[in-house]
């Protein structure tokens, strides 16, 4: 496999290939460091940093919860797709919803079980051993689902900002146009994390994602993303954060401390804005996903979403190869971006084994 060529275009299956693919092996790539400052980072690995996968939760490409909670995204929309052709009716964000309460339960949480429905637990993807390891899921995440309940933008669940809920999203750009990709990523993010800061930025993110697999350039995306976001209401934080990531990246390649001064990604618009930064200074996939990860804040996360815009950029062929065959889960985070592509895509249906309807 080569880098993907400047002449060649991917097709959108192959950008829904490398969004999923590229979002894991940043996840994976930032997983060892996700913790550490870059002092830390630097004593460790030299420097430049990290700039091949180490080992983390007991093997090297290990992927993390973001990578998790992106495969049950993906599940999720493709089982809303099925209700709305069975039925003509959906509610996106509660049958998303009941895709997370089945990561909750790989998670060693309760099964959340529904009157009408019964148990969770489901389908075909909560079989995947792989998705049952702990990975440092976000607490949010967790208190939210154990709750019984899930939070919605004009109902929120707590006020949590959290990068939990803007790191699983890419899906939602995928799979919607870009006048529905916002409010997609924002409902799904919202069912966890009720700061409009929290969804918000979730819904600039799927609008990026579905522009690039539309054909835009990261830039273009950037900018009707942020069309689109100031339209909301308490935008203001998100845009700012937005903003601020776009006035860096036209200063040149910016250092790990200059990632910094974008704020430390625990939160979502800090995430989105350092996953921005360093997208649109990218040369490759690899350049841009080192730089996402080398920073003294929640690297998982930024390079998971760098990552993924990058891959929907570039597409499958655009990926590190020696990084791609070493990342966890490969076949099964493949085969999930063929899912997508098969519903929203070519529109196919998918087994019921696999993805049943409600």
């Amino acid at each position: 496999m080569t880098a993907q060529s400047k002449t060649t275009t991917p097709t959108p299956r192959e950008r829904a290939i490398g969004c999923l693919l590229g979002g894991a092996i940043g996840d994976a790539l930032g997983a060892p460091i996700e913790f550490d400052s870059i002092s830390e980072i630097r004593s460790q690995f030299g420097l430049n940093g990290l700039t091949h996968f180490a080992p983390a939760y007991g093997r090297v490409g290990a992927i993390t919860d973001d990578t998790q909670m992106t495969l049950f995204s993906a599940e999720g929309l493709i089982r809303a797709q099925a209700r709305w052709a069975d039925r003509g009716l959906v509610n996106l964000a509660w049958i998303v919803w009941r895709a997370y309460c089945r990561w909750l339960i790989t998670q060693g949480g309760p099964d959340i079980e529904d009157a009408d429905l019964g148990s969770a637990e489901s389908g075909w993807l909560i079989t995947n051993e792989v998705l049952h390891s702990q990975r440092a899921p976000g607490t949010t995440c967790l208190s939210a689902l154990e709750s019984r309940r899930w939070g919605k933008p004009d109902d929120p669940i707590n006020d949590s900002k959290g990068c939990g809920g803007v790191m699983r999203v890419a899906p939602a750009g995928i799979a919607s146009p870009t006048d529905r990709a916002f409010t997609s990523g924002a409902e799904m993010a919202a069912i966890t994390h009720g700061h409009p800061s929290g969804y918000l930025a979730a819904g600039a993110f799927a609008v990026m994602i579905s522009e690039i697999m539309a054909g835009s350039d990261i830039s273009h995306a950037v900018n009707g993303a942020r069309a689109q976001l100031v339209e909301h209401p308490h935008s203001e934080e998100t845009v700012s954060a937005l903003d601020a990531a776009v006035d860096l990246a036209a200063r040149g390649v910016p250092s790990p401390e200059d990632l910094e001064g974008l704020g430390g990604a625990w939160v979502a618009e800090e995430a989105l804005a350092i996953g921005v930064a360093c997208a649109l200074v990218a040369t490759d996939v690899r350049d841009g996903l080192v730089l996402a990860v080398n920073h003294g804040g929640d690297s998982d996360s930024t390079g998971s979403i760098t990552g993924n815009l990058l891959g929907a950029r570039d597409g499958l062929a655009g990926l590190p190869p020696d990084l791609l065959s070493e990342l966890e889960a490969r076949e099964l985070i493949e085969q999930v971006a063929n899912d997508l592509a098969d519903v929203f895509i070519d529109d196919k249906k998918l087994p019921y084994e696999r993805y049943p309807t409600y």
